[in-house]
């Protein structure tokens, strides 16, 4: 059963929920694109993800978008919340979600002076904000432990994988 999805004519995304983790992710960004590797693996979804080239910014927002707006469907069909806590050396981030009327992200992880593959701005909240707005969730993002900004980054999607596929399972949802 995948998901095919197409975000403002700018991405194309193909997602099998039911998947082994695989993916194939090209937004332009090989940071954001290894990241995403993370979140699918540890969501053990497929994911098929390009991003038309653009400026840096630009490709995070169309990547966030995309993948948010392709799990939207899933999210609400399946339990709609999911939890995690995942670690990557020294970074302990913990992440929760809810399918939301109002999307939000909550977060304490501040990334801004940090220069993750080059770019000079917090890519990973603006990615965030952009999948919870795509999801129609309310994402809470917690850093208990960590400096190092790529660690950092690796915990929060690895956590975020593990919330995702919990919110998208059908396995505990209500019965209609």
């Amino acid at each position: 059963m995948g998901t095919p999805g197409q975000a403002a004519g700018r991405s194309g995304i193909r997602i099998e929920l039911h998947g082994r983790g695989e993916a194939t992710v090209d937004t332009g960004l090989p940071v954001l694109d290894r990241l995403l590797e993370q979140l699918s693996r540890y969501a053990q979804f497929d994911l098929a993800l390009e991003v038309e080239p653009g400026g840096a910014e630009a490709e995070v927002a169309e990547a966030g978008t995309a993948l948010g707006r392709a799990l939207a469907g899933a999210l609400r069909a399946g339990r709609g919340y999911g939890a995690a806590m995942m670690a990557c050396s020294e970074a302990l981030a913990n992440v929760v979600l809810e399918a939301a009327e109002t999307p939000l992200v909550v977060s304490n992880v501040d990334l801004t002076e940090a220069r993750i593959g080059g770019l000079g701005t917090d890519v990973a909240r603006r990615f965030l904000e952009r999948f919870a707005d795509g999801a129609g969730i309310t994402l809470h993002v917690r850093l208990l432990n960590g400096k190092n900004s790529q660690h950092v980054l690796e915990a929060i999607f690895k956590a975020l994988g593990v919330a995702l596929a919990q919110a998208c399972s059908t396995k505990g949802a209500e019965s209609d």
